[in-house]
């Protein structure tokens, strides 16, 4: 059994509140195996799995890590929502700052404008090393709102919050260091670097032309990065 499983079922149980004594005596077994299994100190059989994923109304496949959907489901590209596809998100309640939405509008045209570069370069390893970079920037904004509360489960990270940052910062500059060596032409553990006429030509200019939705959006968004850098806007 993997690892997954044994964190999975203790976050299912203290997410109810329930007791390693009730949730046994509910399965009918001991609390001394529920707390090995917890533990993953033992293995449960197939018939076990099946019981505890119907106890908690979750499918096995969530139980052992292989989706992070709790019905099973799988996602594909096309089933993954618009950012606004909910509502109006932006909409303002009981006079809220304007700041949450500016900012996500200046990341979310942003990485517009970066998508748009990468589909342009054409490299699909590079691609995945500056999504990895990303993503794990997100990781780290929610992991650090998520412990901010200590009684949040942390089951549900398999990386332990003391080894969260660290880990997270080390995989982002490993993420950051193969883009740059697969941008520069290099290849990269069986990756063919970028070719040199798919080495992207950038300036404000062409940048406005390309992008003419986006583009101020990335301008100001490295002109706050720059800011909080110490370094002082330009004059024109």
């Amino acid at each position: 059994m993997n690892s997954n499983f044994s964190r999975i079922i203790t976050l299912l149980r203290k997410e109810r509140g329930y007791s390693q004594k009730k949730v046994a005596s509910d399965l009918g077994i001991s609390q001394a195996l529920l707390s090995h299994y917890e533990k993953g100190i033992r293995e449960c059989g197939l018939d076990f799995m099946v019981k505890i994923a119907d106890y908690y109304n979750v499918s096995c496949d969530y139980l052992l890590g292989r989706t992070p959907h709790r019905s099973g489901a799988t996602i594909s590209v096309e089933d993954i929502p618009e950012p606004d596809a909910a509502g109006r998100e932006n909409v303002l309640k009981n006079g809220g700052s304007l700041l949450p939405v500016l900012n996500k509008k200046l990341i979310a045209n942003s990485l517009n404008v970066i998508y748009g570069i990468l589909q342009k370069c054409g490299n699909k390893q590079l691609t995945n090393e500056l999504s990895a970079y990303l993503n794990i920037s997100i990781y780290k904004a929610f992991r650090l709102l998520y412990t901010v509360n200590p009684k949040n489960p942390q089951g549900m990270f398999s990386v332990p919050v003391k080894l969260s940052s660290g880990r997270a910062t080390a995989a982002q500059e490993i993420a950051l260091s193969n883009a740059a060596c697969l941008a520069s032409g290099e290849n990269l553990e069986g990756a063919d670097g970028l070719k040199k006429d798919k080495v992207p030509s950038l300036s404000p200019e062409k940048l406005d032309a390309e992008f003419p939705l986006f583009s101020s959006s990335l301008f100001n968004l490295i002109q706050n990065s720059e800011a909080r850098m110490g370094v002082k806007k330009r004059d024109k």
